[in-house]
């Protein structure tokens, strides 16, 4: 019985993950096309359903204005949702928008700590954006920034950034 039982949920398993592969990718090409409307209809229940990719992507929308009201609050909010799953490119958005106050308070020290997480899960430009944001900091406002970071990975991004 149990085997049975594990053979059923492995293959409903890997059905979802088809799925929710192939909901991603049919919003994907719609955003690709503009078509907006149907990339949010086929990202958000993914998104909420905690696939970092279509946080990101929901992020993405609020923070451009893009098939939703331009709301950098909400994008942070997706945002952050991505980042602290390890999503590099959540992470380097996610710094962009504490480094210039958008839907947060400015803090270069958390823009700081989200480009170098971003780059650590290999986000090809953070490496530019760390030296572009460290030039508004002092070196013990680095320092801090680099321990957050390092935190942030110690504690697999558990109270990350907030």
């Amino acid at each position: 019985m149990n085997r049975l039982t594990l053979t059923v949920a492995t293959v409903l398993s890997l059905a979802f993950t088809t799925l929710t592969a192939q909901d991603y990718n049919k919003g994907l090409t719609a955003y690709k096309a503009g078509d907006y409307e149907s990339a949010f209809q086929e990202w958000k229940p993914l998104a909420e359903q905690g696939n970092s990719s279509a946080q990101y992507k929901l992020g993405v929308m609020y923070k451009s204005g893009k098939g939703v009201p331009l709301d950098y609050i909400t994008a942070v909010r997706w945002y952050h949702l991505a980042a602290v799953q390890g999503n590099a490119f959540a992470q380097s958005n996610l710094g962009f928008m504490y480094r210039f106050g958008k839907g947060v308070p400015q803090n270069f020290a958390q823009a700081y700590m989200w480009y170098e997480l971003a780059d650590t899960n290999g986000h090809k430009d953070a490496k530019k954006w760390l030296h572009n944001v460290s030039r508004e900091m002092i070196s013990t406002d680095i320092e801090k920034a680099q321990a957050m970071a390092s935190e942030c990975l110690t504690m697999s991004y558990n109270n990350c950034g907030w």
